[in-house]
C-alpha cells in the first residue's frame, strides 16, 4: 500500500513527459519540420503553425522561422577594377520560403547565406570601377540581389534585398576626389561668369544697334542719364546740350525771321 503512491506520481510523471514531448506549439511565423525515423513525414515535412502532435522518441522536429533576416555582412578588403583598394561592408535581406530545403538542403542556410554574401560582394565589387561604385550604387545593390538570390534557391532562401552599407576610401584617394571636387566647381564658375559675360556683351549689342537705329532714344537715354546724376550728386554739373535738341528752337527763329 506504501508503493502504491509510489508507483503513481511515477505514471503521472512519466505521462507528463510524454505529452510534454508530444505536443508542440508553433506561432504564427514558425514551421516545424518533422523527421520520423530519419525520413521525412508526408511529402515535404512541414507542419504548422498552431498545435502540433509528434510521437515520442520516434519522431524529431526542427523549428524554422519564416521571418525575414537581417544580416550584417563583415567588411570586406576589396580591389576594384581600376586597382583601387577599399573596404566595403553591406546588409542582406532574407528569408526562408521553403523550410524542408533549407533544413535538408544545407548544414546551415544561416551560415551558408552569410558566406555566400560575403564571397558575393567581393566578387561583383571587384569587376566594377570605383566611379561605378560610388555613382551607380542602386545597380551594383541590384546585381547582388540577383546573384545571391540564384545561389540560395536551392536552400529554399530568398535574398530580398542587398545594400552596400559603406565605402572606406584611402586617404590618399579621399585627397585627390577632394581636390577632383575642387577643380570641378572652379570650372562650373568660370563657365558661369563667363556665360554671363557673353550673355551681357549680346544684350549691349542688341541696346546698342536699337540705339543707332533710333536717334531719339539715344537722346531719351542722354536725359536719363543726366537727371540720375543730378539725383544722386548734389553739385552743379555742366555738360554739352545735344544740337539735336536746339534744332526746334532754331527752325522756329528762322521761320520768324523770314516772315
Amino acid at each position: 500500500m506504501q508503493q502504491f503512491p509510489v508507483i503513481a506520481i511515477v505514471i503521472i510523471v512519466f505521462v507528463v513527459l510524454l505529452l510534454a514531448n508530444a505536443i508542440r506549439i508553433l506561432r504564427e511565423y514558425e514551421r516545424a519540420v518533422v523527421f520520423r525515423l530519419g525520413r521525412l513525414v508526408g511529402r515535404n515535412g512541414v507542419r504548422g503553425p498552431g498545435l502540433i502532435l509528434l510521437i515520442p522518441v520516434i519522431d524529431k522536429m526542427v523549428r524554422v522561422s519564416l521571418r525575414t533576416v537581417v544580416m550584417d555582412v563583415p567588411t570586406q578588403d576589396v580591389i576594384t577594377q581600376d586597382n583601387v583598394s577599399i573596404k566595403v561592408n553591406a546588409v542582406v535581406y532574407f528569408r526562408v520560403i521553403e523550410p524542408q530545403k533549407a533544413i535538408v538542403g544545407v548544414e546551415n542556410f544561416l551560415m551558408a547565406t552569410s558566406q555566400l554574401s560575403q564571397t558575393t560582394l567581393r566578387s561583383v565589387l571587384g569587376q566594377s570601377e570605383l566611379d561605378d561604385l560610388l555613382s551607380q550604387r542602386e545597380k551594383i545593390n541590384h546585381k547582388l540581389q540577383q546573384i545571391s538570390d540564384s545561389n540560395t534557391e536551392p536552400w529554399g532562401v530568398k535574398v530580398s534585398n542587398v545594400e552596400v552599407k559603406q565605402i572606406d576610401l584611402p586617404q590618399e584617394m579621399q585627397r585627390a576626389m577632394a581636390k577632383q571636387a575642387e577643380a570641378e566647381r572652379e570650372r562650373r564658375s568660370k563657365v558661369i561668369a563667363a556665360e554671363g559675360e557673353f550673355q551681357a556683351s549680346q544684350r549691349l549689342a542688341d541696346a546698342a544697334r536699337i540705339l543707332a537705329d533710333q536717334p531719339s532714344a539715344l537722346t531719351l537715354r542722354y536725359l536719363q542719364t543726366l537727371r540720375e546724376i543730378a539725383t544722386e550728386n548734389n553739385s552743379t554739373t555742366i555738360f554739352p546740350v545735344p544740337i539735336d535738341l536746339l534744332k526746334p528752337f532754331l527752325n522756329s527763329g528762322k521761320d520768324k525771321t523770314g516772315s
